[in-house]
């Protein structure tokens, strides 16, 4: 991805969060703790990294009802703890 691709992405996903398409919200207070749980339980088998098991306990922290992914890994830690895929 080129520069000004980048900027131009950016600058797209900007327009959608003041038009309030995206919605942002704090860090879940717990979710390390539960990320380095997730690593323990899950890393070994299904091979995840950090930001894997992060971005799967934020989701789980928030109550989420369905996980949108197009890391295979991510789908398969949210799967193995109950969010549905999409």
């Amino acid at each position: 991805m080129s520069a000004s691709e980048a900027q131009r992405i950016t600058l797209a996903f900007d327009g959608d969060l003041n038009r309030g398409l995206w919605l942002t919200c704090d860090m879940p207070e717990h979710a390390f703790e539960l990320c380095a749980e997730l690593g323990r339980r899950h890393g070994p088998k299904l091979g995840i990294r950090t930001l894997d098991s992060l971005n799967v306990a934020c989701a789980l922290e928030l109550k989420a009802e369905r996980f949108w992914t197009f890391d295979e890994r991510q789908a398969k830690l949210a799967k193995a703890e109950g969010l549905k895929i999409s």
